[in-house]
């Protein structure tokens, strides 16, 4: 017997265990859009949670069996493991129940353009800026991003034409449940080695998701990613290569980054310029980002000086070197990079902006994926003046209790950087308003809760004002 199918739910209960996640949240708000009652939970109160209220969707904090009492049906996330007290209660109870990605390929049935990002680093980026073009090149499409967008206010949008966009997530090769007609696959690396066999794995999971383009459809990839290359050399439908290399499809022409390491080019296709970019948002990587979405945005005959116009006003994704806030003359940062790669590619950014000393906190993200990089590890911070390393986040995983913080804190020593650790937000929050100056910069890292660290520290500025 196969998945049930949110089409048969129409105006029914849906309720949706770890609704606080980035993706889940946005599709708690589209289903509540489309007409369904959307309740949820979560383990952490945090600003999503709270957003949700507000948007008229019940949210309760804690994993209760009697949270999906009287649901018709239950959405839940790969985190959710199958010992979760609400699992095991719709199970007793026979509720259906549909894993987040399943859902997610369901809502994109019926598209006449179904678009999916994937990639190791830069989906949620990518199908931002993606986001932005479509509509200001008048597409109006539905989006589901991984993330938030001020731009459209939240993480999804219910648009009227037959195009929808996605961020499509090769965790647990989830983005298989996903039926796209138009692929972009940004970068093949190293991640979610606790699924993964290795990097061929990897690739081969990459290459089934491109196999799932129809015959009339397009697979859009970096050239200059090998791996990437020879997938798109394989596939059975039309393909087009982006990247820096002289035999891509498309490339920046007269590239020139600013003092701040944004980005300023041509749109070069097979050596005609189509139009130029003078971006917002800094780092090599959101040359390539732009690209993709040039490249996906030409497929779709939109206006090629309209698309650039919004790429070059495209301001950034929330959790992406965003800026939170200015305390006592120090800058707050905060961006997702939740491995070493990532890591290393935002504190490129970081270094470039006006600063006195840079000072990276990283909360390493579970701990299969900090024992197989770990290596890594040891050296990302290495641009940093100063680098805070918090616990671990164990997210869906159980402490082995055989890999530690303290652990890659003693590598970093040994490479040189001076590293620290500071297990909890309150350690972290202390150590750093005891040798912060003026002019420095925090740059907060991870994909778990430590945004949330840059809210701690605010929250207490505001009310240590007012005590004063």
């Amino acid at each position: 017997m196969g998945d049930p199918h949110i089409r048969d739910f129409q105006s029914k209960r849906i309720h949706m265990i770890g609704v606080g996640g980035s993706s889940m949240s946005g599709l708690a708000q589209m289903l509540k859009d489309k007409g369904y009652q959307v309740s949820g939970s979560d383990n952490l109160e945090t600003y999503t949670t709270r957003h949700l209220r507000e948007a008229g969707i019940p949210v309760v904090i804690g994993h209760l069996p009697e949270n999906v009492h009287g649901a018709d049906l239950v959405v839940y996330t790969i985190a959710i493991l199958p010992d979760n007290p609400e699992r095991v209660e719709l199970t007793r109870l026979g509720i259906p129940c549909l894993e987040r990605a399943t859902l997610l390929g369901q809502l994109m049935e019926g598209y006449e353009v179904a678009i999916g990002v994937c990639g190791a680093h830069g989906k949620t980026s990518t199908t931002s800026m993606l986001s932005q073009v479509l509509m200001e090149t008048g597409k109006d499409p539905t989006i589901h991003i991984g993330g938030s967008l001020d731009f459209i206010g939240g993480s999804t949008r219910i648009g009227k034409s037959g195009t929808f966009l996605a961020e499509a997530c090769e965790f647990n090769a989830s983005f298989l449940h996903l039926r796209p007609t138009v692929a972009i696959v940004l970068n093949i690396d190293a991640d979610h080695l606790d699924f993964y066999r290795d990097i061929e794995h990897i690739e081969e999971t990459f290459g089934h998701f491109l196999g799932l383009l129809p015959a009339h459809g397009l697979a859009i990839g970096y050239g200059d990613d090998e791996r990437v290359a020879r997938l798109l050399s394989k596939v059975h439908c039309a393909a087009t290569t982006f990247g820096f290399g002289e035999t891509n499809d498309w490339q920046p022409g007269g590239l020139a980054y600013d003092a701040l390491g944004r980005g300023s080019f041509d749109v070069c296709f097979r050596g005609q310029v189509l139009g130029h970019v003078d971006l917002q948002v800094a780092g090599f990587f959101h040359v390539i980002n732009a690209l993709a979405c040039l490249a996906c945005a030409y497929s779709q005959q939109a206006d090629m000086g309209k698309a650039c116009q919004a790429l070059s006003s495209f301001a950034g994704a929330h959790r992406r070197f965003e800026h939170t806030s200015t305390i006592e003359g120090v800058k707050l940062y905060h961006d997702y990079g939740h491995n070493p790669a990532e890591m290393r590619n935002i504190l490129s950014v970081a270094v470039k902006q006006p600063h006195n000393r840079l000072w990276a906190v990283m909360q390493p993200h579970t701990y299969s994926r900090v024992k197989r990089l770990f290596e890594d590890y040891l050296t990302c911070t290495r641009e940093a003046d100063i680098t805070l390393v918090t616990d671990i986040y164990a997210a869906r995983e159980k402490d082995p209790g055989d890999i530690k913080a303290s652990q890659i804190v003693k590598g970093m020593r040994a490479n040189g950087i001076n590293a620290v650790h500071t297990p909890s937000f309150d350690d972290t929050e202390r150590y750093l308003r005891e040798h912060w100056q003026e002019g420095d910069l925090v740059l907060t890292m991870g994909c778990g809760n430590i945004n949330q660290l840059n809210d701690q520290i605010w929250e207490n500025q505001q009310k240590n004002t007012k005590e004063v």
